[in-house]
């Protein structure tokens, strides 16, 4: 399985980015898929994630300004946050992860958020 992330930016405070994210290859055994990010001095933390029936759960840092979605095709998946009202505390490279066996194993290469204030 192959993540391609792309979207990443720089946004000031209070606007928005959509991050996307491409999953190929052997997609049918891909269940949960995510975005983690890792802020600078800060440990690596899952951000959002979406179930293969589209059961969403989010950091509560996060809950009401991102929305992750996911768009199942016959030989790829998709899936996106979209980050609005951005700040400056959402600065971070985030990744696009996509589990199977309850594990997260797949990553993307990483796209860098940064917020100005």
């Amino acid at each position: 399985v192959q993540l391609q992330a792309s979207g990443g930016g720089l946004v000031q405070a209070g606007g928005s980015l959509r991050l996307s994210c491409a999953a190929s290859g052997s997609i049918f055994s891909l269940n949960t898929m995510g975005w983690y990010r890792r802020a600078p001095g800060k440990q690596r933390e899952l951000v959002a994630s979406i179930s293969s029936g589209d059961r969403t759960n989010y950091a509560d840092s996060v809950k009401g300004r991102f929305t992750i979605s996911r768009d199942n095709g016959k030989n790829t998946v998709s899936v996106y946050l979209q980050m609005d009202s951005l700040i400056p505390d959402d600065t971070g490279v985030y990744y696009c992860s996509a589990a199977k066996g309850g594990s997260w194993v797949y990553w993307g290469q990483g796209t860098l958020v940064t917020v100005s204030s």
